[in-house]
């Protein structure tokens, strides 16, 4: 026959190995010095720009915005108008 468990227990253990869990995760996330967190960004920044610099084609220019001339300049007319 198996051993009698006491749920109450086994509820509390459970939340306790899923909270230690969850701090373990937040202690690497987290547990960085200054030195490390502006390290690792600029190692993201770099990867980035490799990354960027080994396109094919150049990434599409944002839209223009609202308002703003679409042929590329002039005095905001459109074409024809005097």
């Amino acid at each position: 026959m198996g051993d009698v468990v006491n749920l109450r227990r086994a509820r509390k253990a459970k939340a306790r190995r899923d909270a230690e869990t969850v701090a373990a995760e937040n202690r690497a996330r987290h547990g960085q010095t200054k030195h490390e967190k502006s390290l690792r960004k600029a190692e993201d920044a770099q990867a980035i720009r490799r990354l960027d610099g080994h396109r094919l084609t150049p990434a599409p220019l944002a839209d223009p915005p609202p308002g703003a001339p679409r042929h590329g300049g002039g005095d905001g007319r459109a074409d024809g108008e005097a």
